[in-house]
């Protein structure tokens, strides 16, 4: 299994296996704390070779600094079967927040594991700033 994309954006769809994503990013900026970012969502797509179909367990952590739980988990399971004579197939996962609550400044990152093994991890600094007078 290859991760091919990873990333936190404003928004993102899957048409037909095409990954559609918008806006990705890796840090933000909060007047105050806690902040409320109103909605993003983390996509994955993923390629699995032949001799990995059957079923697989995937699950997105997000943890704060300190590796306590900061906000959603999703955990599925689904099937890889890889069509006709094709030697692989994708998988997009899309996981939409809305309301992501941010209690303090500092890092952040979602942990991304297939079948308890860890292929990813996608890091989030949130930086606050002064408000101008």
């Amino acid at each position: 299994m290859e991760v091919e994309a990873f990333l936190l954006c404003d928004c993102a769809t899957d048409q037909q296996g095409k990954l559609n994503m918008l806006g990705a990013f890796d840090r933000l900026y909060a007047r105050k704390m806690p902040a409320i970012h109103p909605a993003c969502a983390v996509a994955v797509r993923l390629r699995f070779s032949k001799h990995e179909e059957g079923e697989h367990t995937m699950k997105i952590n997000f943890i704060d600094a300190d590796g306590n739980p900061a906000g959603p988990v999703l955990e599925r399971d689904f099937s890889v079967k890889v069509p006709g004579n094709d030697d692989s197939c994708i998988r997009n996962i899309i996981l939409n927040i809305q309301g992501l609550r941010l209690n303090t400044p500092g890092e952040y990152r979602f942990d991304f594991a297939i079948d308890g093994q860890q292929q990813a991890c996608l890091p989030l600094k949130v930086i606050e700033v002064q408000q101008e007078s």
